[in-house]
């Protein structure tokens, strides 16, 4: 069987605090997508476990778990790369604002899982960024030849609506929505609270608001990605203790919503920022440009 033992070093993933069963479990999931429908022998695993990036795939574990210092270590390392990439591929900034939604799914979402160390981590970074760039295109070709009848909205007879109709419960799901948020929120701490209406009710690069928490940017990612996790894990709570919902109505509502905010308002369930935190953050918004180039702003490099 293959030395895991000798793997985990050679992968220096004690370094970031990563445990041996932690990394052999991410070898596991790596081989079960490259022998998928087989069983390898033994040699062959090990030959596989050989051939990956193996400290990269110990850096995705580390972030996955969430460590300080791998995410330290991604943000100066990958995220500068991760941006030239999406230059590399358009120069017009959509190929960036694509990178920077990647970059905070990163931090939101346990995708680093899907990493297998099969390719280096700044490779199947920028195939990441180049798939969802040729997605964005094929949508936006589909969507562009529209009849003067579609752009109006409007559908021929006979003819479907591929939007579909909203959920007839949209209604009942909001009303939840807005109070289950607005409870969820209020019980944040207020600094968790102020980095969340910085971000998303004031527009502020994480790197205003860094200045304005004296934080760094890596830190202020971190922060909002487990404050928009543990909202949502009170959200979903909340939904079925206080309004009966059941675990497909509640994965439903949250969609729904999700999917389209109508009349939430984030700004107003968060609240206004202090009077200091407002005068310090007018501060820290000096020069601020638009919403195009905010990715732009974030980019360390």
């Amino acid at each position: 069987m293959p030395d895991i033992a000798a793997l985990h070093r050679d992968a220096d993933a004690a370094r970031w605090g990563v445990a041996p069963e932690a990394f052999a479990l991410a070898l596991e999931r790596s081989s079960a997508k490259a022998f998928a429908g087989r069983t390898p022998s033994s040699s062959e695993l090990d030959r596989y476990y050989r051939s990956l990036h193996l400290s990269d795939l110990a850096l995705a574990c580390a972030c996955d778990e969430g460590n300080d210092a791998a995410w330290d270590h991604f943000v100066a390392e990958f995220r500068p790369a991760l941006y030239r990439a999406a230059d590399a591929i358009d120069r017009t900034g959509r190929a960036r604002e694509i990178a920077d939604a990647l970059y905070g799914e990163l931090f939101s979402r346990s995708l680093f899982r899907y990493f297998h160390g099969r390719s280096s981590l700044a490779t199947w970074l920028r195939s990441l960024v180049s798939q969802r760039f040729v997605d964005r295109l094929r949508e936006t070709r589909r969507l562009e030849p529209l009849s003067d009848t579609e752009a109006s909205g409007d559908k021929p007879p006979g003819v479907p609506d591929e939007r579909g109709p909203k959920s007839p419960d949209r209604s009942r799901f909001v009303t939840a929505m807005h109070g289950v948020l607005a409870a969820a929120i209020a019980g944040l701490e207020p600094r968790d609270r102020l980095r969340l209406r910085c971000y998303y009710a004031e527009e502020m690069t994480l790197v205003q608001i860094g200045r304005l928490t004296r934080e760094s940017e890596a830190t202020v990612s971190r922060q909002l990605a487990r404050t928009r996790k543990a909202l949502r894990g009170q959200i979903e709570t909340r939904l079925e203790r206080e309004h009966g919902f059941s675990p497909a109505e509640v994965r439903e509502c949250v969609a729904s919503v999700i999917d389209d905010t109508g009349s939430l308002d984030l700004g107003q369930l968060i609240g206004s920022l202090p009077r200091r935190s407002q005068e310090n953050g007018a501060k820290a918004k000096a020069g601020k440009k638009t919403a195009g180039d905010r990715s732009k702003d974030e980019n360390p490099s």
